[in-house]
């Protein structure tokens, strides 16, 4: 391949371009597995080939210009003017080429950005509601043999004097809230824990930003799912409040090449994390669940392609520990291809029970994203006298309102107070029950 094509290669970014040109099929079956059309696949290898050709035609052609340029040097007189005529020609064809070539490098990289990362063959077909239960952990407390009725997280907040719900839509909007006396204990008590464990883990701890540039954002597949609509943007600036701290953890790296003999590197980031939930309208309005604004400590792995996905069962062993530590009932499931986010090859979410829902809702997940981040980012490894592509995986080891919901209902007793988890009585002050407040 020319030098051309060999720099677009790694610039493009999202999917490795060998696996669409030795693969094409692979990469349609995982699009039919996600639900998605193949369109996409012949529309990048069509962009693949009109640019292939586009540089070969502009670099045949300034060959010419180069060797009309060594004639007119050589030549005198009437044949000097004759060539000079026909560089000047040659010039603006070379020029018009150039053009086309950066073209049909667009449309290319437009192309391949618009295919998601091929999903892993273990991971289930299907959508939304085709994931796979792998795991059972705990057994949902029965409220009916211990003789009352649960009651929900909104009135054991009210009760407890731990969530304001009331003032937070007064002085933000729906899906705000204050987390007052017992909740900003348990907030803080949640987020030393978990930094705690992921201490312990040999993890890095890290306080990322919450505002990144965009190209940070769009390096992480965020700007392309929806169009960005669940992101908000600052008007006027290209900057942006995350989702996530992978989305900042994804870019720490970025335009840099790792020593091999360094990974694994492990963060374990806290950060403030700001969604719209465009398209959440009417559901979970009630609470803490679904909001616009919450803390989380997120972790974030740079790993070699070989071991991804080893590290990817680590992340959700940790999960697995945290929830353990908060003595939760809860499921491990293995996400459907349809329900993955573009990044992702293959994600497991552990969802708690939640007793006035009667059902289990999501508190963690970790995805691993193989290469498919740090090909747009431009982050690379260094294997003895070889550079080569590196994964990324992520993973929440506590998102803190869903976390706090958990807690709040499933340890609660008959009169309103809420037993601490023993994992976290030691960072509530020895703290053993959240007690009612006099109102």
């Amino acid at each position: 391949m020319r030098g051309a094509a060999r720099a677009a290669d790694s610039l493009s970014g999202m999917i490795d371009p060998r696996i669409l040109r030795d693969e094409p099929d692979r990469v349609r079956a995982s699009q039919a597995k996600r639900g998605a059309s193949a369109d996409v696949v012949d529309r990048a290898l069509e962009a693949d080939a009109a640019r292939r050709a586009a540089i070969s035609t502009f670099e045949e052609k300034r060959a010419e210009q180069k060797a009309f340029g060594k004639k007119v040097a050589q030549a005198s007189g009437e044949e000097k003017q004759a060539l000079l005529e026909q560089v000047k020609q040659l010039s603006a064809e070379v020029k018009e080429l150039e053009a086309a070539q950066a073209t049909a490098e667009e449309a290319w990289t437009s192309a391949l950005k618009a295919i998601p990362n091929v999903v892993a063959d273990e991971a289930p077909s299907g959508g939304e509601d085709d994931f796979v239960v792998l795991e059972e952990v705990g057994t949902p407390r029965d409220f009916a043999a211990e003789g009352f009725e649960p009651r929900d997280h909104v009135e054991l907040g009210r009760m407890l004097g731990a969530i304001d719900l009331e003032r937070g839509a007064k002085v933000s909007g729906s899906r705000f809230y204050f987390l007052t006396g017992v909740g900003a204990q348990l907030e803080l008590a949640l987020v030393n824990l978990a930094m705690e464990q992921a201490r312990n883990a040999g993890f890095t701890q890290v306080i990322a930003p919450s505002l990144v540039r965009g190209e940070a954002m769009a390096g992480t597949g965020y700007l392309d799912q929806g169009g960005g609509e669940d992101v908000y943007r600052i008007e006027g600036e290209d900057m942006y409040l995350v989702g996530t701290s992978e989305v900042p953890m994804a870019a720490y790296h970025s335009k840099e090449i790792l020593d091999g003999a360094s990974l694994p590197r492990r963060y374990a980031s806290f950060s403030p994390c700001f969604r719209k939930e465009a398209g959440s309208h009417g559901k979970d309005t009630k609470g803490i669940i679904r909001v616009h604004w919450f803390d989380k400590v997120e972790m974030f792995i740079y790993s070699s392609l070989e071991d991804a996905p080893a590290e990817h069962q680590r992340l959700l062993a940790w999960e697995k520990e945290f929830l353990d530590k908060l003595e939760l009932a809860y499921r491990v499931v293995d996400i459907a291809a349809g329900d993955l986010g573009a990044s992702a090859i293959r994600k497991f979410d552990c969802e708690a029970w939640i007793p006035t829902q009667g059902k289990y809702r999501e508190l963690t997940s970790t995805s691993n994203c193989t290469d498919f981040q740090t090909r747009r980012l431009e982050t690379r490894g260094r294997f003895g006298d070889r550079t080569a592509p590196i994964a990324t995986l992520n993973g929440t080891l506590t998102a803190i309102t869903r976390a706090i919901v958990a807690i709040l209902e499933t340890h609660q007793q008959a009169d309103g107070s809420v037993r601490v988890p023993a994992a976290l009585q030691p960072f509530m002050g020895g703290l053993e029950v959240l007690e009612p407040v006099r109102s």
